[in-house]
């Protein structure tokens, strides 16, 4: 396995980061602990996850993702070898009010108080007493992060930069958190942060968790500049499209017990010249005897921007194959054959 800084902080991160949404919806408890048991031995020490999950979003499985980290780290006394990352919800998530997250109803804000509550439910939850990343879930904008390119303006009625980053600041010097990130954030968002950390001497953040993938590289546009240049890598997740690059939904199958069947919730990638940009990269990946899972996620994984990818299985043979694709090599001629793709194709998927 190889192993990345997390931004300035001096953490090493595995490439691969064990995402964990499905948690509690999808898979058991126990099936999750045996994929921690299984990740961890492959060497992957970065574990990702949410207050919010299971995904998708309801009151009755909210917080059970983090439960059964937590039952895990308490059964095994294994905390200190895990870097563990979760998130707190924000106004600008794509799912709704989600107000079943809060104590009294509220719609998710990152205002002190619920970075409070949020900050107390997750280790509580998670049964420990710290976070090694916690990353805003959403912008407090109220910004589309979701399916499209286009550009709607905002009411300016938002937290402050600065007022965020002072609520999570306390938790910093109490021990609680020890590294903070972004995720579905934009380039004014991140930068604002960094100018906000530097000008008062409070934390910065060390990741950008966007989605990434074969049909979607509109990180590259702007992200991926700040990344590079500021230390603020990509923690990319969807690297599969939610299943649609490995190829099993091509031509109208619908394999039973996949999300697309339990949830019908993906339609930003069925939109115009979606399914032709995927046809073409499993056809790719086909040509050249290599599984498309396993392409997809090696993609992500060579981009100089990308601090690790992460991967998210509802089964064991799921799991061996996402983390086995880290080990393919990637060559110069298969960078040229995705790039020609993607000049035909370009982000059908945003």
């Amino acid at each position: 396995m190889q192993y990345s800084k997390l931004g300035r902080t001096g953490l090493d991160v595995s490439r691969v980061c064990l995402g964990t949404m499905t948690w509690g919806s999808q898979n058991t408890e126990a099936e999750a602990h045996e994929q921690m048991d299984y990740a961890l031995g492959r060497g992957v020490n970065f574990w990702d996850t949410a207050e919010m999950y299971a995904s998708p979003p309801r009151a009755e499985t909210q917080g059970s993702t983090e439960r059964y980290i937590g039952t895990w780290l308490k059964k095994t006394g294994k905390r200190h070898e895990i870097v563990l990352a979760s998130k707190v919800a924000g106004r600008g998530g794509a799912f709704g009010g989600l107000d079943w997250i809060r104590k009294d109803k509220a719609t998710p804000r990152q205002t002190k108080a619920q970075i409070d509550e949020a900050v107390e439910g997750s280790l509580k939850r998670l049964q420990t007493d710290y976070l090694d990343l916690y990353q805003l879930h959403w912008p407090d904008r109220p910004v589309r992060t979701f399916g499209g390119m286009t550009f709607k303006d905002y009411e300016q009625d938002y937290e402050s930069f600065r007022s965020i980053l002072e609520a999570l600041d306390g938790h910093v010097k109490a021990g609680r958190i020890r590294h903070i990130g972004v995720s579905n954030e934009f380039p004014w968002g991140v930068m604002k942060f960094l100018a906000e950390s530097e000008a008062h001497g409070l934390p910065r953040i060390a990741s950008i968790q966007n989605a990434y993938h074969l049909a979607n590289r509109v990180f590259e546009y702007g992200l991926a500049e700040i990344a590079m240049r500021e230390d603020v890598g990509l923690l990319a997740y969807s690297p599969l499209a939610q299943g649609w690059l490995t190829g099993k939904y091509l031509d109208g199958a619908l394999p039973e017990g996949s999300r697309k069947v339990l949830y019908n919730r993906m339609q930003r990638y069925e939109g115009p010249g979606a399914e032709e940009a995927f046809r073409a990269y499993i056809g790719l990946a086909r040509e050249r005897g290599i599984d498309p899972t396993q392409l997809a996620l090696k993609f992500c994984d060579t981009r100089a921007f990308v601090t690790s990818t992460i991967i998210g299985a509802t089964s064991m043979e799921q799991l061996k194959t996402d983390i086995d694709a880290f080990y393919l090599d990637w060559s110069e001629e298969l960078e040229k054959a995705v790039d020609a793709i993607h000049v035909k194709q370009p982000n059908p998927c945003p």
